[in-house]
Formats: C-alpha cells, structure tokens, sequence
C-alpha cells in the first residue's frame, strides 16, 4: 500500500482499536484462478511474545476452499472511517482556487500465514467471543447457549475456524495532514454535523482528535 510518511500510522493500540471497531475484513488470497478474497468478522486477540502484532480469528463454511489453503500468504483488509472532501471547505478556494476534492479515510493490512483449526472446542469458544462482544448493544443479548446444544452442534460441524498470525501490519490514516490547521479544524467540524453517512462523521471526529493531540 503506498503510504506517504505523513499518513503512516504504527501505533499497536491504534490499528488494532480500528480493527476491532470495524471488525469485517477482507482476507485476500492468491488461488489457481487468481486473487480471491472472502469477507469475515474478525476477532483481534493481543499480541503475545510469539505474535507481537496480534493474531486474527474467524469460521468460515466447510464449504468454502478458504480453509484448505493452509500456509498460504494472505493479507486482510479493514477499513474505517472514510469520506469524501469537497474543496469548498478550505480556505485557499476564497484567494486563487487552486484546490480539489479528495477523500480521507482510515484503514489497516494485516499480513500473515492461514491456519486452519478444526476443533469444535475451539470453534464454540471463539463463536462465544464474538457473538457476546457483538451482542453487548442488544437490550437482551443472545447467547449462543440460548440455542438448543443439538442445534449448536449440528452447526459447529459445517464450519472450521482459521487463524492468522500477524506477521506484518500497515496502517493509513488519511485525515487532511496534507492541510493547514485551519483547512483540518474546518473539515472536522463539517462532516461532524454533516448529513452523510456515518463513515463521514466518524472521519470528522477523527480528523478532529487528532487535531487534539497534536495541540
């Protein structure tokens, strides 16, 4: 991914913060009839002495060739918040109008090997994770264990977990660094109280958090 210094974010914490609040990646990986990729919920455990960057979880379909691709590259896209800039928000359009739109927007690669774990313990407790973690805004969460265990079972059956150490990682944050601090602070304050969709007015707040901590 070509990433301008000024772009580049390293932080641990902060790429694995968007990955975990946009956890649908896109793993994408090299096949005989060429490049494929399969879009999953993840889970991002933290990193460890043997995975200093983290390791990444998921289930797929026995059906899905995806898990029969054991130790082959892959890289899993996730994409934050994002946004369209139009050029009426800086300043330098009122004195030569020498500007044009661009898009801001946050994302992370993660690089590593897929493992393919066919263990029904492992699978049920990752299924917990997830489901309790994406449950947790329901006013009356549904548990797995809600389920009649027949009926868990029969499923565990049907699908098989993968696992991705990360072995590298890369991460963008486009958010108008290329602009004056006026031109950023303007653009913040535009998409936090736009009408466009959420991605937008998460940008916003981002653009303006950093603005923050820069300060």
């Amino acid at each position: 991914m070509y990433t301008p210094k000024r772009f580049r974010e390293e932080r641990l914490e902060v790429l694995h913060g968007l990955m975990a609040a946009h956890p649908l990646g896109a793993l994408v990986r090299m096949t005989p009839d060429g490049l494929c990729a399969d879009h999953l919920p993840f889970e991002i455990a933290p990193a460890t002495p043997g995975a200093p960057f983290g390791t990444l979880r998921a289930h797929v379909a026995r059906a899905n060739p995806l898990w029969h691709a054991v130790g082959a590259d892959t890289l899993v896209i996730f994409q934050g918040p994002h946004a369209y800039i139009t050029p009426a928000w800086y300043a330098e359009k009122q004195h030569s109008g020498e500007v044009v739109p661009t898009f801001d927007y946050a994302v992370v690669h993660a690089h590593g090997k897929l493992r393919a774990i066919d263990d029904p313990a492992w699978l049920l407790a990752c299924l917990n994770r997830l489901t309790d973690r994406h449950e947790a805004v329901q006013a009356q969460p549904w548990q797995v264990a809600d389920a009649p265990p027949a009926y868990i079972d029969k499923l565990l059956n049907a699908i098989v977990g993968i696992e991705l150490v990360i072995t590298r990682m890369e991460g963008k944050w486009k958010t108008s660094q290329n602009r004056s601090a006026q031109d950023q602070a303007r653009v913040a304050s535009e998409l936090s109280r736009s009408s466009m969709p959420g991605p937008a007015r998460q940008m916003g707040e981002l653009i303006a958090a950093s603005l923050t901590a820069a300060s």
